[in-house]
């Protein structure tokens, strides 16, 4: 099985400024615009590729006001971009004009690395990969299609032992150790490239970490459909005695959620339907859509979510 990253979901502040950041400044497709299912007076927004292919969604909840994060054990630490090699250049460029707080280039496993933060400080980065140049691309006004991003690299996971969570990626969803670096060790799906790596950062003795604007809520690995679904959380219920919950219908996919032995929310959900299930793939994003239950309670729900323009693209 080959159970790479579907999705990931971050909370943030601000709905316009997180808008703004991912569809102008890093060129993401604004995939959906819906409502958090268990709070319906706050947005869920989806950012991916052109068609919102699993392995490219960053998902967000933005709470207005809420006060930020804190990194700590038990936590995704960073989240990390494909990008051709030739445009780390670009992208330092772009980031500097924009006003984007990064880091210098850095290496890490062999491989280009360029740190940033998102308006409400969380941790990304552009890992510049060779070879990726002919993969499909989405081109704005401001990013050319050989500059922009191609999906999910991977992510880290900074947690006080990584060795109970390893079990779950290697003996659940497929992955492999391959490397380590000091205290973090690379597991990968091999023969994959979107969301094929998960970096385990083990760093005994951290604070907790507090969630809040920043943080990421949880990760989402991929089951291409329920009854492989269903064969993941058979498995860990028996083998790693691991609870999971029970089917969750969010109308894009179908989840079923468990908390990792290091303390990071794992998602299971499905390449099913897909985000073109209630709007033409050619206006994904433009309408809130919402889920059959909550339809009844439209005008209650547009009064209580703040004004967003989508057409905006900036880095306010």
């Amino acid at each position: 099985m080959r159970n790479t990253l579907h999705h990931i979901t971050a909370i943030s502040g601000h709905a316009q400024r997180t808008h703004d950041f991912y569809t102008g400044v890093l060129g993401q497709r604004f995939v959906k615009k819906t409502v958090n299912f268990d709070d319906p007076g706050t947005y869920h927004f989806y950012f991916g590729d052109e068609a919102g292919s699993p392995g490219t969604i960053m998902t967000h909840f933005p709470f207005e006001g809420v006060g930020p994060g804190r990194l700590g054990i038990g936590e995704t630490q960073e989240t990390m971009y494909r990008v051709p090699k030739a445009a780390l250049g670009f992208w330092t460029h772009r980031f500097v004009e924009k006003g984007v707080v990064h880091g210098a280039l850095e290496t890490r496993f062999g491989e280009t690395v360029l740190p940033f933060r998102d308006p409400d400080g969380m941790r990304l980065a552009l890992v510049g990969l060779a070879g990726i140049e002919a993969e499909p691309a989405r081109e704005t006004a401001e990013i050319p299609a050989e500059m922009a991003l191609r999906g999910f690299h991977g992510v880290s996971l900074l947690l006080e032992d990584g060795e109970a969570t390893a079990r779950v990626l290697t003996e659940v969803f497929g992955f492999a150790r391959t490397a380590s670096e000091g205290t973090t060790t690379r597991y990968r799906v091999e023969g994959e490239s979107l969301g094929a790596i998960v970096d385990i950062h083990a760093a005994g003795g951290f604070l907790p970490a507090r969630q809040g604007a920043g943080s990421v809520h949880h990760i989402a690995f991929r089951a291409k459909d329920d009854a492989e679904q269903a064969e993941l959380a058979a498995r860990l219920r028996q083998e790693l005695k691991i609870a999971t919950t029970e089917q969750k219908d969010r109308d894009y996919f179908r989840s079923v959620y468990f908390r990792s032995p290091g303390g990071v929310i794992f998602e299971i959900a499905t390449d099913e339907p897909g985000f073109a299930v209630d709007e033409p793939a050619e206006s994904l994003g433009e309408a809130l859509k919402l889920p059959a239950n909550l339809e009844p309670f439209r005008a209650k729900i547009e009064g209580l979510l703040p004004p967003l323009d989508t057409q905006r693209a900036s880095a306010a």
